[in-house]
């Protein structure tokens, strides 16, 4: 069993009326045999074509394994809930953003954004920074397939008073990592309470390398899923969520390159680690996330030295473990039952009143706001690898806004929840247009006439 990256290219959408749908028949002609997506993104649009990287895995339908859905599928959420102001902020792992692509260093805006809406959804990239985690109280912390599914209408999310966090990690050949991680384990239960039911070495480990695609994007390759996959099976009635740690291979010098470049360079980990989640997620329906082990003391012990602040969460820290322990431990719920979805305490998509992204940023939480008829606001300060104009996507009025940094975001935020125009808080404020209809002659003749 495979997971691996596939690029190509679609013939755009003349009339742009359903990009889920195009996309979704598009792919069954660029896949073929025992192939099923469970991430994507578009890197680059234009009039004639979209150029799409899948992360696609292959060797379910071998092991008797099926994903429960197809990633487009998707259901209209219908009316809104203006009961209370929910967001989605979502800043994509592995397409090096300057605010989210490092360590963590997006959980002040969750922290800000967080002020401005009773419920934030969010995900591990913004949030994760090794031993770390500042996530706040009213988010949810939920991987990036959760966050697809969710905003395509397929699963609702119910917050938890604690998950059972099932840890598995590689039974890596020096001692000194799997101890570490075990005191990882034993630190969060002493300290935050985290209930672990079971902590399993992994031999043999799953194999993960780190890759680049043709666009910049973080992605990579994993194989020996089987094992990991029978491991989850048999001990499912055990845990709630799923926190792993396995070795990602990569070449020696990108170690202290990462951290020589001061930012410059794409985290090269955690596209990977994306890959690994969205699929485990998938499959078993439980909230799930990575961290990466060091692959030898030397590289463990290498003295990076004084570290962009971005990434600085990075060198200090041995097992890259605190940060999805307190994330997992109080992750919501996934519920597929569609009868359960509308009971008290479940969130939807109808209730999500806007998402934030990146500027240029287009996969299925994009298309899924698009077709859904939520709120999108596409901050430009956060400069990325992605190159489409979100503005030439069919959104209807008042759906899509660009704004310059995140400052702006939270306060068109406010501006949503309040109920108000944008216009109404800038200036100059435009004269009210104003036109006068005539009746037609020939309506006037049927009247007379009747």
């Amino acid at each position: 069993m495979r997971l691996f990256e596939k690029e190509f290219s679609i013939p755009a959408l003349l009339e742009e009326k359903n990009m889920l749908s195009h996309l979704k028949a598009s792919l069954q002609f660029q896949l073929h045999g025992d192939l099923s997506p469970v991430r994507m993104a578009i890197t680059e649009s234009n009039s004639n074509q979209y150029r799409c990287e899948f992360g696609v895995i292959e060797g379910l339908g071998e092991a008797g394994l099926s994903l429960p859905e197809s990633i487009f599928e998707f259901s209209h959420k219908g009316v809104e809930n203006t009961d209370s102001f929910n967001a989605v902020l979502l800043v994509p792992t592995g397409i090096g953003s300057e605010i989210g692509g490092h360590a963590g260093d997006a959980t002040p805006i969750a922290k800000l954004m967080a002020q401005a809406c009773d419920t934030l959804i969010t995900h591990p990239n913004v949030v994760n920074a090794s031993d770390i985690n500042e996530a706040p109280e009213n988010s949810l912390y939920v991987e990036g397939s959760v966050i697809s599914r969710f905003l395509m209408g397929s699963i609702g999310l119910q917050r938890v008073r604690s998950n059972r966090v099932l840890v598995v990690i590689d039974a890596h050949k020096d001692e000194l990592f799997a101890n570490a991680a075990i005191n990882a384990v034993s630190a969060a239960r002493a300290s935050f309470g985290l209930n672990c039911p079971k902590l399993i070495q992994l031999d043999p480990p799953v194999k993960m390398s780190a890759k680049f695609t043709q666009s910049g994007r973080a992605v990579g390759e994993i194989e020996n899923l089987e094992y990991l996959i029978q491991v989850l099976e048999e001990n499912r009635e055990d845990y709630d969520a799923i926190a792993l740690s396995s070795v990602i291979s990569v070449p020696h010098h990108f170690h202290q390159e990462y951290f020589d470049r001061q930012g410059t360079m794409t985290n090269p980990w955690g596209g990977v680690e994306a890959m690994l989640t969205h699929t485990i997620s998938s499959l078993f329906n439980v909230p799930s996330a990575h961290s990466p082990m060091f692959e030898s003391q030397e590289i463990a012990n290498a003295n990076p030295g004084v570290v962009e602040p971005r990434m600085a969460a990075e060198a200090i820290s041995l097992t890259f473990l605190q940060c999805i322990f307190k994330g997992l431990q109080k992750s919501p719920k996934l519920i597929t039952d569609k009868n359960l979805m509308h009971r008290p305490g479940v969130l939807t998509a109808s209730d999500v009143s806007c998402l934030v992204i990146p500027d240029g940023c287009l996969g299925l939480p994009t298309l899924a706001a698009l077709e859904q008829g939520i709120t999108v606001i596409a901050v430009k300060e956060n400069k990325n690898l992605m190159n489409n104009d979100l503005s030439q996507l069919p959104w209807v009025a008042g759906q899509f806004y660009q704004v310059e940094n995140y400052l702006e975001a939270v306060g068109l935020m406010n501006a949503l929840k309040a109920g108000i125009t944008v216009e109404s808080v800038r200036r100059p404020l435009k004269y009210t247009s104003s036109e006068i209809l005539r009746e037609s002659e020939s309506n006037q003749q049927k009247k007379m006439g009747s």
